[in-house]
């Protein structure tokens, strides 16, 4: 048997408690024990702190990230407070028989319970569940068993692989004959479950995490753990959704609710459109034509420019300066036009030979831009799992550079890239880049009108 101290000091303290303390110590088990729906309840009296309720859960995780053999199976706990309760309630029994409850059970659950009984200020909590876990240097996976004379019941249950949550409760009492303290822990789905008379293996052995079943296929490993243990996965997106967004674990998409937008429902929608259409995925106006501005307030006042090319009446203005792609999409939107929209091979060529020959002969005023590339108006719409035209066209012509587009959701905005001949390629949206205006036939039949 394991104890915290020397046991001089239990003889010369408490004289008389050691045959006492023999009968009550060793307690572990596990039973059906009627768990009723407590949610609502006050805190219990003498409960542990959320500092040692932490420590308790690290602690039991931690132990059994380090089992020998490896464990296969072995899942992560996660602390429960009805469990913390019924732990505590047990604990005020000071090793008493609980009484039997007189009203019919609402609901039942399998509870596996370690006990242990000291003298009061002989050892913490923490203590106590390293003992619990020592009693493993006495147990033979192999054989399943524990030594001759010796205890592992509580060794079996604090490593149960599918015993998933954990309840501790501690107590101190007033004996007949000395102080003690009880200490408690509540496992569920609880374990030392036997077969003809002989309690199994408490896991499966073998690599970690290589039989978790589906509903916890994650691996959790912190970085105190030796190995993993199985959980459900909490996100294997590794991104999270903002302002009350839903994510989405299969598509890795979030869904916004209303009023946000953005991959990350970052973006809060409250554009007022005086003169244009609302587009709720890119969180902006479309324009009438005549207007530009963030809200399409402004009436543009013709003529404004001068075309850089012209493509079947459309009007193409390729910028001297850089911004990001949504800064591109306002400048573009203020003098009433929109990034350009490449819907056919035709505008594709003619605008990847003129930016060719512009590479060596435009000047740049503002050399603040971070590549040779230009944006142009397709952005990728999570929610639609597909490429869309700032107008909400969807795109049917496409002209992706080899390999592309590749970002998988990171680069949600288009550009023409120079080193691949300016072929369509996928960037993040917060690149500087020049960019391309485009003004349709029906504004440039307005150039000639005044404001």
């Amino acid at each position: 048997m394991l104890w915290p101290e020397p046991s001089t000091r239990l003889g010369g303290r408490w004289p008389g408690l050691l045959p006492i303390l023999l009968a009550l110590l060793g307690m572990a088990r596990t039973e059906v024990e009627v768990l009723l729906p407590q949610e609502e309840q006050a805190p219990t009296p003498g409960a542990l702190s959320s500092k040692e309720t932490f420590l308790l859960l690290s602690l039991h995780n931690r132990l059994r990230s380090r089992v020998h053999p490896p464990a296969a199976n072995m899942q992560r706990m996660d602390w429960s407070e009805s469990l913390a309760r019924w732990a505590q309630a047990k604990a005020a029994l000071c090793g008493a028989p609980a009484p039997k409850s007189a009203s019919a059970p609402r609901a039942t659950q399998q509870v596996g319970w370690n006990v242990q009984l000291l003298p009061v200020g002989s050892a913490s909590f923490v203590h106590v569940v390293g003992l619990w876990f020592a009693e493993g240097q006495r147990y033979s996976y192999t054989a399943a068993e524990c030594a001759p004379n010796a205890t592992c019941t509580h060794y079996t249950q604090l490593v149960w692989a599918t015993s998933s949550q954990l309840g501790c409760g501690r107590q101190p009492c007033s004996g007949a004959q000395a102080e003690i303290e009880a200490f408690v822990c509540a496992y569920s789905p609880g374990g030392n479950w036997e077969l003809n008379g002989k309690t199994i293996a408490p896991y499966k052995k073998g690599s970690w995490c290589s039989l978790c079943t589906a509903s916890v296929s994650g691996c959790f490993k912190a970085w105190d753990h030796a190995g993993g243990l199985c959980e459900v996965p909490r996100n294997p997106c590794r991104m999270s959704c903002r302002n009350h967004g839903r994510l989405n674990i299969s598509t890795c998409h979030c869904h916004c609710p209303p009023g946000y937008t953005g991959r990350y429902c970052q973006v809060r929608c409250s554009v007022e459109c005086v003169h244009g259409r609302f587009r709720d995925e890119e969180c902006s106006c479309v324009c009438d034509v005549g207007y530009g501005g963030a809200q399409c307030a402004t009436k543009v006042r013709f003529p404004f420019h001068t075309c850089d090319l012209r493509i079947d009446g459309d009007c193409f203005m390729v910028s001297s300066e850089a911004d990001t792609y949504y800064g591109a999409k306002m400048k573009c939107q203020g003098k009433g036009g929109v990034l350009a929209q490449i819907e056919s091979q035709k505008v594709q060529d003619i605008l990847a030979f003129y930016l060719g020959h512009l590479e060596t002969t435009n000047e740049v005023t503002d050399s603040d831009f971070e590549t040779r590339n230009f944006w142009i108006g397709l952005t990728y719409k999570t929610t639609k799992d597909s490429f869309r035209w700032t107008t909400g066209e969807h795109q049917s012509f496409t002209s992706f550079a080899f390999g592309q587009p590749d970002n998988q959701g990171f680069g949600n905005c288009v550009e023409l890239q120079a080193s691949a001949s300016f072929n369509w390629n996928d960037q993040r949206c917060k690149t500087r880049n020049r960019y391309i205006c485009q003004f349709a036939e029906e504004h440039i039949s307005r150039w000639a009108v005044g404001p």
